[in-house]
């Protein structure tokens, strides 16, 4: 009897992979893993600096594959394509040898943000925001320019720049490309001119040579080679047929892709994404539009992204604080943190405490906590702060997002991460204002989805959503919802007051 077609994902997270394989006429799931078991580590040098060197990423994306064959039984044989997510924003440069010259500069590292606010004031705010529909701000771009003034001997030696998914593709099929979505990611890419970010990359002294080639998301972007195929305990020529950004990715693994819907994450950030067929941009820059995974020459799709750093990694490092060295699960956290009363009786949590953030132009106000009494507040009152500050911080960016005209009413999510707490999601859907509607998947799945895409497996995205499901909707509270404006309005004066010191 013939196996059934299959399709491999894999995450990269800045925090873990996870690799998923699902079956290619089902999408039923076949099996998932995730390496490493507890965080990946973040260096941090200097304050607001985040690296992870690149080897770590392929280390972890060669465990997770293995442990799917070895652990869970999953045959390698009847994997006929690969897609990759992963973090977006980071600078991997490598030399002509394809050798790693330094840690990746990832997303959440700010010290490239003096930097592209220069080149916003230079260029002109006008000229920025209509040729690249953001802020330089501290994308890829600008962190390759802080390369090329800090560290001008090794930028000498660079070869090739790339993000966190081109470096996987790479490692699987010697190949260094990209993809237009990527570029636009970076602010490497100019909408009007539909090519490279020429005038940004002249300004910053930087050779469009750096640049790989772009290919379109779903596509055939190489074959695994040998060497890969070993690595993994995979079949050589395998096609690597897909790649997006994580952000992006999500959206599409929730089958997001037309104007008027949205997608959201809650991982170690925090995420909104709102589809549009627009370019449009905030003046601010606190939101960003991107080219979206479907986007065509013909039919234009943009992805306006709003993105809290500090989410999931908040609540990870109160799991660590708390635990007074014994583990404290998430679960158990959430429970805690439904036993305090909604507004967490005036205890506020201002969770920007990952580096600087998009949503305050791209100020490192830092996480605060404000309100705190002594006699009043308990370890389950700073649960729920911690969680009702994040939806705050969300619900602040969307109102930057409906300022643009996009009328988000429903929003799709995962199954998974923060979104996994009754808390968080009652806190969301009052907070915001608007519908949540929970899917059975992950960035993995949407992943091995877009690869059946890029391979012709499936005829289009259309066809690559069997065996999606809805596993729970949400809607707001008309008392609820009072309750928790009443609470987000004074976490709102506090985080005004904070941003006036």
């Amino acid at each position: 009897m013939n196996k059934p077609d299959c399709l491999l994902g894999i995450d990269i997270g800045s925090s873990s992979v996870k690799a998923s394989v699902i079956r290619s006429d089902n999408g039923e799931l076949v099996g998932s893993a995730v390496s490493p078991k507890e965080e990946m580590s973040m260096e941090s040098r200097q304050p607001g600096w985040a690296e992870q060197h690149p080897d770590m990423w392929w280390e972890h994306v060669v465990k997770a594959v293995r442990e799917l064959i070895s652990d869970h039984g999953v045959d390698p044989t009847p994997i006929r394509a690969i897609g990759l997510s992963y973090q977006m924003h980071g600078l991997v440069a490598v030399d002509r040898s394809k050798n790693v010259l330094r840690p990746s500069i990832i997303w959440c590292d700010s010290r490239a943000g003096e930097i592209g606010r220069k080149a916003f004031d230079d260029l002109g705010y006008d000229f920025c925001l209509e040729h690249y529909l953001n802020s330089p701000g501290n994308f890829t771009a600008s962190k390759l320019k802080w390369v090329r003034e800090n560290e001008p001997d090794l930028y000498g030696r660079i070869h090739k720049i790339m993000l966190p998914g081109d470096y996987i593709g790479m490692k699987m099929t010697g190949r260094i490309n990209t993809t237009v979505s990527g570029l636009s990611e970076g602010i490497m890419w100019d909408y009007q001119k539909e090519a490279p970010a020429g005038d940004l990359l002249d300004y910053y002294g930087i050779s469009r040579d750096l640049l790989p080639e772009a290919d379109s998301c779903f596509e055939v972007h190489g074959e695994l080679t040998p060497d890969a195929a070993e690595d993994l305990g995979l079949t050589t020529g395998t096609p690597v047929a897909y790649r997006a950004g994580d952000q992006p990715n999500n959206a599409f693994s929730l089958n997001v892709l037309q104007p008027g819907e949205s997608a959201a994450t809650a991982g170690t950030s925090g995420v909104i994404y709102g589809i549009t067929d627009r370019p449009d941009y905030d003046p601010q820059s606190r939101v960003n539009t991107f080219v979206h995974v479907n986007h065509l020459p013909d039919k234009h799709r943009y992805g306006v992204l709003l993105c809290i750093n500090g989410t999931g990694i908040l609540n990870s490092w109160l799991r660590r604080i708390i635990g007074t060295g014994k583990a404290v699960s998430y679960e158990e956290m959430n429970k805690l943190a439904s036993q305090a009363p909604i507004g967490s009786d005036r205890l506020n949590f201002i969770p920007f405490g990952n580096g600087s953030e998009r949503i305050l132009e791209d100020r490192d106000l830092g996480a605060q906590l404000n309100g705190l009494q002594f006699n009043r507040h308990n370890t389950t009152h700073l649960l729920r702060a911690a969680q009702e500050g994040i939806v705050f911080a969300l619900n602040y960016g969307f109102g930057i997002m409906k300022g643009m005209n996009l009328d988000i009413r429903t929003v799709k999510a995962g199954h998974s991460n923060m979104f996994l707490s009754p808390l968080f999601r009652e806190a969301f859907v009052n907070a915001t204002g608007t519908s949540l509607e929970l899917y059975n998947t992950d960035g993995a799945q949407g992943a091995a989805r877009g690869a059946g895409v890029g391979a012709g497996l499936y005829a289009g995205p259309d066809e690559a959503f069997e065996g999606l499901r809805i596993i729970d909707q949400l809607e707001p509270d008309p008392v609820k919802q009072e309750q928790y404006q009443e609470a987000y309005h004074h976490w709102l004066n506090t985080l005004q007051d904070a941003l006036k010191e």
